[in-house]
């Protein structure tokens, strides 16, 4: 899924710059990702492409997005609404992929009834009320890792089924739901190491 959506932001980019066909061989030297292992993905899920053609850029990713759901608008709501749920709130790249922010909560009473961007902030602890009439089921957890547990409770009562969580700390979560982590700081620490591994002059 992970390459799948490479895929996708990549045939986007193309799309833009108005490019028509792309070969496998192509695909591998813009995303680093094997031509095989390409052609291997998208076997999975049927039939792609043309030998001696290649693939249809708008087709392959109108096919992709069908095939990750993000064909039609996907509802999210934003958990969180300091600076980088803000931040999250504003960005254009997650409507331009179909994912509609419809929804800003958070606990602090200074927050709440402020706009941010186009949307205002509302009192987390309805968010099980505003959800049912939202039906938003992916949600983006932007709070301090003392809150992302109850936070992440309180987001599968109200309906979510998917958590992009961007607290640092694991969150414990019933087997039916997926989350996926995103750490600035584990990612950094990583860059570091390499830093110091670095042996070019």
């Amino acid at each position: 899924m992970e390459r799948l959506a490479t895929y996708l932001g990549y045939l986007i980019d193309l799309e833009t710059s108005q490019v028509e066909t792309i070969s496998s061989t192509e695909v591998e030297k813009q995303t680093g990702i094997n031509a095989a292992q390409f052609r291997k993905d998208l076997s999975y899920f049927g039939e792609f492409g043309k030998p001696g053609v290649g693939y249809n850029v708008v087709d392959l990713q109108n096919r992709i997005a069908r095939i990750l759901k993000i064909d039609r608008d996907q509802p999210v709501i934003v958990l969180g609404a300091g600076n980088l749920g803000s931040a999250l709130v504003g960005y254009p790249g997650l409507r331009e992929q179909r994912f509609h922010i419809v929804g800003v909560f958070d606990a602090n009473e200074q927050k709440i009834g402020r706009r941010v961007w186009e949307l205002t902030v509302r009192d987390i602890r309805h968010l099980r009320e505003v959800n049912a009439q939202l039906m938003a089921r992916i949600a983006i957890i932007a709070v301090p890792a003392s809150a992302a547990q109850a936070v992440a409770e309180e987001a599968i009562a109200a309906g979510a089924r998917a958590l992009l969580n961007f607290a640092p700390i694991i969150l414990k979560v019933p087997d039916r739901i997926v989350v996926r982590n995103v750490s600035f700081l584990q990612e950094l620490a990583v860059l570091s190491y390499h830093l110091s591994t670095d042996t070019r002059k």
